[in-house]
């Protein structure tokens, strides 16, 4: 991946790794936005963003992007109200349309900006995009068990729970959508593990990697 032209970032993360937070300094770092799974739902729900909307909007209007943006009060990030729930029920809303369009909406953002995406299927969305890098964050299930519950004010025993709900919900739907695991290491360029480094380190390895990338 080349920073000095237009790329995106996706960022694919064990619940209760870090990973989000990871995925929200790196933008930081290269000066860029960061989007994620619940705050491209609100944006869908917010504009009316179907995928045929979105074809209307990029023929219509150039800019399109640009304009929706102006429409958030500050920045699409900190003033989203969207933020994931551990106690989110199985992705039932999920269907083939849903997919669709928000495959479109992160398709169009890519194409008007650099970022940084968050999601289950962005390594698989983007595979054919000239200028993508993907990333796994990882964290053993221990440490994954101790995050959650010191975000969420969780018994341990809640917390695996919720743990393992939330990574079956996403595996099946990574499976259903792309075929493939979101845990086969060759859909990422990077595979970090988060059980002795912490979001900074993780932030600062994958800077160097695209530093690299970027001197080649």
């Amino acid at each position: 991946m080349n920073k000095n032209e237009k790329f995106v970032i996706t960022i694919n993360r064990e619940m209760g790794s870090g990973g989000r937070t990871v995925g929200r300094k790196l933008a930081e770092r290269l000066g860029v936005e960061f989007y994620y799974k619940s705050l491209i739902k609100g944006l869908e729900e917010k504009f009316n963003l179907t995928a045929e909307e979105i074809e209307k909007q990029k023929g219509r209007e150039q800019g399109w992007w640009a304009e929706i943006k102006r429409q958030l009060t500050g920045s699409v990030v900190s003033t989203s109200p969207y933020l994931p729930q551990v106690s989110q029920g199985p992705d039932s809303l999920d269907t083939d349309e849903v997919f669709k369009a928000e495959t479109e909406i992160l398709k169009a953002i890519a194409e008007e900006e650099s970022c940084v995406i968050a999601g289950r299927s962005g390594f698989y969305i983007f595979r054919d995009h000239p200028n993508h890098m993907s990333v796994l964050i990882q964290a053993s299930m221990p440490n994954r068990i101790a995050r959650v519950m010191s975000k969420q004010d969780l018994t341990a025993e809640d917390a695996q729970k919720a743990i393992e709900k939330v990574d079956k919900m996403r595996e099946n739907y990574v499976n259903k959508y792309t075929k493939t695991s979101r845990y086969d290491t060759r859909n990422y360029e990077l595979v970090i593990s988060m059980d002795h480094i912490s979001e900074d380190d993780a932030v600062a390895i994958i800077m160097d990697y695209i530093n690299r990338q970027s001197k080649e």
